[in-house]
């Protein structure tokens, strides 16, 4: 049985609203990332709704799948370092916060641009599995279940790719987002818990291929 975890009520939250979303074409319209209406009409709630709608089933399940297995490590630490109720308060804040710092970049270079869209809670995960991966940096985590590498060295090649094809920004995915999600994720566990930076060195030093 899936235990009724703020992670659990911030998926179901979000399969609600994408789906909501994907059954009201003026609601999508209304909650997606668009820099340009942000700044002429002030809209500034768009930083925070558009984390909570997808752009089809696909991008929800691979969103909500990722943060369901990463989330989880991050919520019980914040627990275990602040207590139920804070910590229950800093985990909802912590994600909320990651979807808004992650489309600030995007926001500064797109925000002249009309044509420009974007949705999804990919920083929010981003920063989630950063963190995680700070925690805990010899879990492996696997693609599609058939490539499996420690986190450290995952996470290192996912940061260079993103920002290789930040820079190319050519196949429409908001690369910028996943890149300033995973570092705000790192940055926000190093600030609460400086020690993890030293188990995290730590814990490499000890890996061994084989």
């Amino acid at each position: 049985m899936i235990e009724l975890s703020t992670t659990v009520v911030l998926i179901v939250i979000t399969v609600l609203t994408s789906y909501w979303g994907f059954k009201n074409p003026q609601l999508l319209n209304r909650w997606m990332f668009t820099p340009y209406l942000i700044q002429e009409r002030n809209q500034w709630d768009r930083f925070v709704l558009s984390g909570f709608i997808h752009k089809d089933g696909t991008h929800l399940l691979f969103n909500m799948f990722t943060f369901f297995f990463f989330g989880g490590a991050v919520e019980r630490f914040l627990l275990y370092q602040l207590g139920f109720i804070p910590g229950t308060l800093a985990f909802v804040a912590f994600y909320v916060a990651a979807i808004v710092v992650a489309d600030i970049p995007t926001y500064m270079k797109e925000r002249g641009n009309s044509y420009y869209r974007a949705l999804g809670a990919s920083g929010g995960v981003a920063a989630t599995v950063f963190a995680s991966i700070i925690l805990m940096p010899l879990s492996d985590i696997c693609l599609f279940g058939l490539i499996c590498l420690p986190g450290f060295a995952l996470g290192g090649l996912f940061l260079i790719y993103s920002i290789v094809q930040a820079r190319k920004g050519n196949d429409g995915v908001n690369h910028d987002a996943h890149l300033y999600g995973a570092l705000f994720g790192i940055i926000f566990i190093l600030i609460l818990s400086p020690s993890s930076a030293l188990n995290f060195l730590d814990q490499i030093k000890s890996f061994r291929l084989f």
